[in-house]
């Protein structure tokens, strides 16, 4: 794909108070004189750039595939109110970014004309929403261009529950309706939309109304464009980038274009143990999962030497290009998580295993693997295979302590009993005193 050419100087926003959710992008002040908002759609995406790397890190970091080195980012792996000390480099630059991303979508919703530029605003702040929710559950909501100076009422927190129903759900909808079925140039599409409210279904554990969604992605691939690459290692790596049939939607990534916190969107270093925090970072716990995978699935598992280092220390799904700066865009959606989270949904649905096994076949012969239609039957069974396959294929994508969470699986796999308050992530404390206290902490922080 190409890349989104961004004009960074119309990106700078004026800070009008001491929160994050109370600032207004300089280019928007007087929107109402605008009758182009290209620009400011292209800030909704820009914003993205500064939530990778925390994702990243809290997605693998937090799970049993990837490990700290360096006190205290070791407190990712001890469930205590420890995380509070990384608010600078992680919550907070998350947390600011998003709802930055969010008040340029809600400029664009509001204002523009452009039933095109809606839709992609409308899918933004769905995605933007989303990744709050699984970070922080509860979480503040705002749909205006300009909220409200005055009115801290507006800043409490709202029950996940209301954000999905309310935000995410009702604004993917919206951007079906409005948007055609293949993206370009990095935008996002209905197909994009579709995909990713099978997926909010799924994180909200209602797999009836998951499965019309996910089926109409996954039978609809080949019409929109979509298809799994015929080698796992065609998927990852700048090179692979341009026009990938596998990917739904990604968050485009340049070393010209610089994220506003200049580690934003690193997060491939610490994966590959460039960060003398996590030199060493692949958990032993994740190569055992990989030499399951060779023991039982009839080979050797191709998406070892494509996920993992030789030495199984350091992971190399997004290769460091030359020692050039990051090239590696962050992938939203692809085919493969959308087959699983079908898959899934299917036997959450007590769909028998010979119609939910074959699913799985295309990503298992792709990894050298053989099929395991046949060879289990239990619905339980299936969903331990559909999990162990999510985390080997997914594998340093930051899907995988959100998987774990929202499959309550957290203790059986981590090998620990989590208390669920630690299931969330921080509030950035800056947040709170900002607010006076109106912004709550998440409990057990």
């Amino acid at each position: 794909m190409k890349k989104i050419s961004i004009l960074l100087g119309s990106l700078l926003f004026i800070t009008s108070c001491s929160t994050d959710l109370e600032q207004s992008p300089s280019n928007i002040a007087n929107s109402d004189s605008l009758s182009d908002f290209e620009g400011v759609l292209n800030a909704a995406y820009y914003y993205q750039l500064g939530a990778v790397t925390p994702i990243a890190v809290m997605g693998e970091f937090r799970s049993d595939n990837a490990v700290m080195d360096e006190s205290p980012y070791t407190e990712f792996d001890e469930y205590d109110n420890g995380l509070t000390a990384m608010e600078d480099q992680f919550f907070g630059p998350f947390y600011t970014a998003i709802y930055k991303s969010i008040l340029s979508a809600n400029n664009v919703i509001e204002n523009s004309s452009n039933d095109v530029q809606v839709g992609e605003a409308k899918f933004l702040r769905a995605l933007s929403y989303f990744k709050l929710v699984q970070v922080f559950g509860d979480v503040t909501v705002n749909l205006l261009a300009a909220p409200s100076l005055t009115d801290t009422s507006v800043l409490v927190r709202r029950p996940a529950a209301e954000v999905y129903n309310n935000v995410i759900i009702p604004d993917l909808n919206s951007a079906m309706a409005l948007l055609g079925t293949t993206s370009a140039n990095g935008r996002a599409s209905s197909y994009a939309a579709q995909s990713l409210l099978g997926k909010v279904y799924v994180a909200m554990g209602d797999f009836i109304n998951a499965e019309p969604h996910l089926a109409a992605v996954v039978n609809g691939a080949s019409a929109a464009g979509v298809s799994l690459k015929t080698n796992f290692d065609e998927i990852f790596g700048a090179q692979n980038e341009v026009e990938n049939s596998e990917i739904i939607f990604s968050t485009q990534i340049t070393g010209s274009v610089t994220d506003e916190y200049s580690f934003g969107s690193d997060f491939w270093n610490w994966f590959v143990g460039d960060d003398s925090k996590a030199d060493l970072p692949v958990d032993p716990d994740l190569v055992a999962a990989f030499d399951a995978s060779d023991a039982n699935g009839g080979g050797t598992d191709l998406r070892r030497a494509v996920t993992l280092s030789a030495d199984g220390l350091t992971a190399v799904k997004f290769p460091k290009e030359g020692g050039l700066g990051p090239e590696h865009d962050w992938i939203e959606l692809r085919l493969a998580d959308l087959i699983l989270l079908y898959a899934e949904t299917l036997n959450e649905n007590a769909s028998p295993a010979s119609t939910v096994l074959p699913l799985l076949d295309d990503i298992r012969t792709r990894a050298g693997l053989n099929s395991l239609t046949g060879t289990i039957s239990s619905q339980a069974d299936v969903r331990q295979a559909i999990a162990d396959e999510r985390r080997l294929e997914l594998a340093f994508e930051g899907h995988r302590w959100f998987d774990l969470v929202r499959t309550n699986t957290v203790d059986s796999e981590m090998g620990v009993t989590v208390n669920s308050n630690y299931y969330l992530f921080p509030v950035p404390v800056s947040e709170i005193l900002a607010t006076d206290g109106v912004i709550t902490q998440n409990a057990g922080y």
